[in-house]
């Protein structure tokens, strides 16, 4: 399969994860705000590793091993949307990308202020 086309079904696939795991309704995943960060998949469609974050109270591993339980759901569910005769076996996994990018935007704006701070001295 052309890398355009399974960028293009990982897309899809992606999106049509978001709305399954939006009509899942264990109490893990209500928790927080969970995200779907990518969607990677294998060229032979034998698995897709989904990445999936999780803001809130609760921790993404509770979120993955959830979603985890529910991945045979998840695969019927995305394999009669699609309209795909073989659809992969979902895996997911914890992304901590997002937590990153906050602790990361937190730092910067620490050093920011340091900053502003040594220029008001010098005034």
């Amino acid at each position: 399969m052309a890398s355009k086309n399974q960028g293009r079904l990982a897309e899809d696939m992606k999106r049509e994860v978001i709305s399954v795991i939006s009509t899942m309704k264990d109490p893990r995943l209500q928790g927080g705000l969970l995200t779907v960060m990518r969607v990677e998949v294998t060229p032979d469609l034998d698995v897709a590793k989904v990445h999936v974050s999780m803001m809130g109270s609760q921790g993404a591993a509770e979120a993955v091993s959830a979603l985890n339980k529910g991945a045979g759901y998840v695969r019927t569910e995305i394999s009669r949307r699609m309209h795909i005769r073989k659809a992969p076996r979902f895996v997911f996994v914890a992304d901590d990308g997002a937590a990153y990018a906050a602790h990361i935007n937190q730092l910067l704006s620490q050093l920011h202020e340091k900053d502003d701070t040594k220029e008001e001295d010098h005034d």
